[in-house]
């Protein structure tokens, strides 16, 4: 019995790894690349490029980031959280109030 729970995604989350599945997708077209290639260089099944194209939110993190680092967009991975704006506004309200 595995010790990982599932992971459960609502619909209106999950337009936001469908959205990602399609610019990867595009990514990969536009440098004329097919599904064969990017996933032998990346490491990954044929299938599972196709759930990453998909945006299925079940796939591995270590899985998209090979995909985009043989698309060379690798670095936007440091993207993902980094302007954290919520967590900045709690930080300051935290630091007005003196806690």
């Amino acid at each position: 019995m595995s010790s990982l729970k599932k992971q459960i995604i609502f619909p209106k989350y999950q337009q936001i790894f469908s959205s990602l599945g399609e610019n990867i997708k595009l990514a990969r077209k536009r440098r004329k690349l097919t599904t064969i290639q990017v996933a032998e260089r990346a490491g990954i099944d044929r299938s599972t490029l196709y759930q990453i194209e998909k945006g299925n939110a079940r796939v591995s993190l270590g899985a998209y980031f090979n995909v985009f680092r043989v698309l060379g967009l690798q670095d936007d991975f440091l993207k993902l959280a980094a302007a954290d704006e919520q967590g900045r506004l709690l930080q300051d309200m935290h630091l007005l109030n003196g806690k």
